[in-house]
């Protein structure tokens, strides 16, 4: 008997939403290959889709209108390795009106004119790299030490898949590792600029989902799959390069190292953090893990190699004679997977152009623990409390004018009304529960 054939091989043409869930139409192989320019329809609505697939309401678009969402075929990312039947074969696009002109609301047309707007500014291009933790649900063997070989192991083959897999997509992987949460992982590419590192960051989510899955598992990027466990979050990491090619985030005599560009750029994020929270942050249990002592973020807070500031300036190495310029970048901590990556780096640079355009400068630097100061001893280091919750944080955004000028008004109704529509489904919920409803999802 022959063996079943899983028919022709399908190309989807995709772009992530405002809940980061990523969503598209698929189309035969052939046919996409076979064209030179490919579009599918599309609804302004879809933007308002929910994590829980409701259209939240009420949203700026109700049933009119049409789109296309156009495929870029510079950000198609196909693999054969996820132990699937037919080929991962995904490529982001981008919405545009029916006449080709880009669509306000598009999150990675967002992204790519804020990386315009600062090289048109500053002669700067942002190289970026999306740090991921997810956590693998449902195996069912022992769990093993975190960091450990034997947490490595213990999913093999899926460690070896997933890289082989990430490097035919062309994504470049650099390391996969287990981290401290009971079945956590870390996974790092190489850097690229901006749009790239988006592009990638929603590849990896994919492909590591599709492994998981054909191995019967479940890959979740969900902030906390428990009140009490080990937060998962997304570290963007960022550095500039000059219009020649050259780094030009590191200063030997700047603050921390920093190159003053870099300074204002990040000065400029601290000063609007407390709002553009609500774009890296983007869930109700994001907060759960928000706080202090979670080896996360909590204040508005940037320090060298303190993994509990929201911006972290990284280290560099002398090994084998490396030099720090090339090296040197900047963490920022204070996102998640539940937050859609265009927007999250968008608004990153936004508030970092800011902080270029008024000449922020950085107010001091401390490795001190801000639950220990005074509030006096916070306010003269520039260290306020991120928002503790979802509605605080759109509640923070709505008061940051500047934050505001930076998007769509209805993009900012439309992200409004579906991240109102998961606090209210959290409404009475137990953490615990609201971790498992996220878990599944993400």
């Amino acid at each position: 008997m022959s063996a079943v054939q899983p028919g022709s091989p399908l190309t989807s043409i995709v772009t992530t939403d405002l809940g980061a869930i990523t969503r598209g139409r698929a189309m035969a192989t052939k046919r996409f290959d076979e064209g030179s320019a490919i579009s599918i329809g599309w609804l302004p609505a879809n933007i308002s889709l929910t994590p829980f697939n409701g259209i939240a309401t009420p949203n700026p678009w109700g049933s009119i209108g049409d789109l296309r969402l156009v495929a870029d075929a510079s950000a198609r990312y196909r693999t054969e390795g996820t132990g699937a039947a037919t080929p991962f074969d995904m490529v982001i696009g981008d919405i545009v009106e029916l006449d080709g002109t880009p669509w306000t609301c598009c999150p990675r047309t967002i992204l790519r004119e804020a990386q315009e707007a600062l090289k048109a500014a500053t002669g700067l291009t942002m190289i970026a790299a999306f740090e991921q933790e997810f956590q693998m649900l449902g195996v069912s063997s022992p769990p093993a030490h975190c960091l450990s070989f034997e947490a490595l192991r213990r999913l093999d083959p899926f460690g070896p898949m997933f890289m082989a897999a990430l490097a035919e997509a062309r994504v470049e992987p650099e390391t996969f590792l287990p981290e401290f949460g009971d079945g956590q992982f870390e996974i790092t590419c190489r850097p690229a600029e901006a749009l790239v590192a988006a592009d990638r960051a929603v590849a990896i989510r994919e492909i590591a989902r599709e492994i998981a899955r054909t191995m019967g598992w479940r890959a979740s990027f969900t902030p906390k799959s428990r009140p009490d466990a080990v937060g998962a979050g997304v570290h963007i990491h960022f550095s500039f390069r000059d219009a020649s090619g050259n780094p030009a985030t590191y200063h030997p005599d700047g603050p921390g190292g920093l190159a003053p560009k870099a300074e204002a750029f990040c000065a400029g994020i601290l000063r609007h953090m407390q709002a553009i929270v609500a774009f890296t942050a983007s869930s109700v249990p994001s907060y759960y893990r928000l706080r202090p002592h979670n080896w996360s973020s909590s204040y508005t807070w940037l320090a060298e190699r303190n993994r509990e500031a929201a911006l972290r300036i990284c280290p560099t190495t002398s090994l084998f004679g490396q030099k720090p310029d090339g090296q040197f970048n900047i963490e920022y901590r204070a996102a998640d997977a539940t937050a859609n990556p265009y927007l999250a780096l968008a608004a990153i640079i936004r508030a970092g152009l800011e902080g270029i355009s008024t000449g922020a400068r950085i107010p001091a630097f401390t490795s001190d623990d801000p639950t220990t100061m005074t509030e006096s001893q916070r306010e003269a280091l520039g260290l306020r409390r991120l928002p503790e919750t979802l509605s605080d944080a759109l509640a923070t955004l709505r008061a940051d004018p500047a934050a505001m000028s930076w998007f769509d008004p209805r993009l900012v109704t439309s992200f409004e009304g579906v991240k109102t529509a998961e606090i209210a489904a959290a409404s009475g919920k137990t953490p615990e529960a609201v971790c498992e409803t996220y878990g599944t999802i993400y």
